[in-house]
């Protein structure tokens, strides 16, 4: 009868303590307005760019309301956004309004080893739909073309401050809902590492059988990228993207796809920066980028960015492709160049 009373008194106390869930709400809006010298007659200036990517018009690229929810060692979170972006990268799937959606648990005290369910971030790349986050106010070709999003389960696993590990196991290409169930799940990893505070380098990969010209092959990918703080002034960030895609059902055949990119930035102030970018994309089977042609294209972009202040952010960006084919059209005739100037005001908190 002691031991009963004794828990009932332990229960009591334990139930009658107040448990908080902390809760963390934040957003992100970017208005922007683009002009192409190729005065394009669809609604989307380019077939293989989803940002900004309207003409000649005033515009939302994204909305989005973000927010995080923690209890003890589970954290969860859900952001729903609203955009061209959104209307331009999620034009194949049902649900378009979710950004994130996850659960997270830590796995030990020190969390160091995570879980996380849901539709992700990508784990690909070094660029976000989020600007502000980025060096250049437009997307690289490479990051255009690679997933922003992913939906599966991460383990990832941070050792010490150095290290950075992950693996994933998802339902495919920037995908949240599998168009076929009979498909194995894809596998990603990452690795990252710190060598010093101002260095990081950073090797993803992904392994999953992916749809070419009606057959159903592997598809291995690669990300790599380096991301150094030189000085208070100067920042470099270097990227290669190769893939491997198998393409004949009966012999072993493959098509290979890569792009190097590396960009410059420049700190005046508090206020000014300046970013440089050279790309090249080549994908000449059109394994990701439908075109006209084999698709070998050069780019080269300057951009100006004002801060306002913490939380607003103006920027102004000139970007030049040159194709080796006419894979641009302008009055509906195909040429191997094109120029677009984009402007942006964004605001987050």
């Amino acid at each position: 009868m002691k031991y009963f009373l004794f828990f009932l008194l332990i229960s009591q106390f334990i139930f009658s303590q107040e448990r908080t869930v902390d809760y963390k709400i934040s957003g992100y809006i970017e208005t922007y307005y683009a002009y192409d010298f190729n005065t394009p007659n669809s609604e989307m200036k380019l077939p293989f760019m989803y940002n900004y990517n309207r003409h000649n018009e005033f515009n939302v690229n994204i909305g989005l309301l973000r927010v995080k929810a923690e209890y003890e060692n589970v954290y969860a979170i859900i952001a729903l956004h609203s955009g061209t972006y959104v209307d331009d990268n999620y034009a194949s799937e049902n649900n378009k309004l979710l950004n994130e959606a996850f659960v997270g648990l830590y796995l030990d005290s020190a969390k160091k080893q995570t879980i996380e369910v849901g539709i992700l971030p990508s784990y690909i790349g070094f660029e976000t739909a989020i600007s502000s986050s980025n060096l250049t106010l437009t997307r690289s070709l490479l990051a255009e073309n690679s997933p922003y999003y992913m939906t599966g389960v991460k383990y990832g696993y941070k050792p010490n401050e150095k290290w950075s590990l992950a693996f994933l196991v998802t339902n495919g290409w920037q995908r949240i809902k599998r168009t076929n169930t009979k498909i194995p799940l894809a596998l990603g990893t990452q690795i990252s590492y710190k060598t010093k505070e101002k260095s990081l380098f950073n090797w993803s990969s992904y392994l999953g059988k992916e749809v070419y010209n009606d057959y159903l092959g592997m598809r291995f990918f690669n990300n790599f990228y380096w991301d150094y703080q030189c000085n208070s002034h100067w920042r470099i960030i270097s990227g290669f993207d190769i893939g491997i895609q198998d393409i004949d059902p009966i012999k072993t055949d493959y098509h290979v796809w890569y792009s190097p990119v590396i960009m410059t930035q420049y700190t005046w102030n508090n206020k000014w920066q300046t970013t440089f970018r050279a790309e090249y994309y080549q994908d000449k089977n059109n394994i990701i980028i439908a075109s006209n042609g084999d698709f070998k294209t050069f780019g080269s972009s300057i951009n100006m960015d004002y801060n306002f202040n913490e939380k607003v952010k103006f920027r102004t960006e000139a970007r030049y492709l040159q194709s080796q084919e006419k894979v641009f059209l302008k009055d509906e005739l195909p040429i191997n160049n094109n120029f677009f100037i984009t402007t942006s005001l964004a605001f987050e908190f």
